[in-house]
């Protein structure tokens, strides 16, 4: 999905997903629906951050010397253990890394939500396309200034969360 534009992944989404998909059907005889829903804001938000993650998260799991699960194992510690106790601890910078570049990523998704929910006041109005209904409307310049600054100010705090946290993970190895 990395490679895809954002309004191809969304449509892609809307044809899998949609109440006439091959598994939106499904999900919609369960009662879960997701085209034009705020959960399928989420959806797409998530598929179109979920590569960034995944690269870092990769990398620092690859990073963990392999004497150090064995030495788990050695031990008695389940594959289970081993990950809780073992693996993510040493792997945390790189899951906050991934964690903190997939928010920024679903923060500022706009193509793929656009095109799997539309933009419903109330419903499915994310900021971007909130942001880009405003500078559609005739004096709205002020409105989507107002909310870029919300933007801005939720971006700092997730990087500034990220590396706070971070920085506990470091200190707590």
């Amino acid at each position: 999905m990395l490679v895809l534009p954002p309004v191809a992944t969304g449509y892609i989404l809307l044809v899998l997903f949609g109440r006439q998909g091959v598994i939106g059907t499904v999900l919609a005889r369960l009662g879960i629906v997701l085209a034009f829903h705020w959960t399928g804001a989420a959806l797409a938000a998530g598929v179109m951050a979920f590569p960034l993650m995944v690269r870092p998260i990769r990398l620092s799991i690859e990073a963990i010397d392999s004497e150090v699960e064995d030495a788990a194992r050695s031990l008695g510690a389940s594959p289970a253990e081993r990950f809780r106790r073992v693996t993510l601890p040493l792997a945390a910078p790189g899951v906050i890394a991934g964690t903190v570049l997939g928010f920024a990523r679903a923060l500022g998704e706009f193509g793929a939500t656009i095109t799997f929910v539309a933009a419903i006041p109330g419903e499915t109005l994310t900021l971007p396309s909130a942001i880009y209904l405003a500078t559609q409307t005739p004096g709205g310049e002020t409105r989507a200034l107002a909310l870029c600054g919300v933007s801005l100010v939720i971006a700092f705090t997730a990087i500034l969360a990220g590396e706070a946290v971070g920085r506990r993970a470091l200190v707590g190895r």
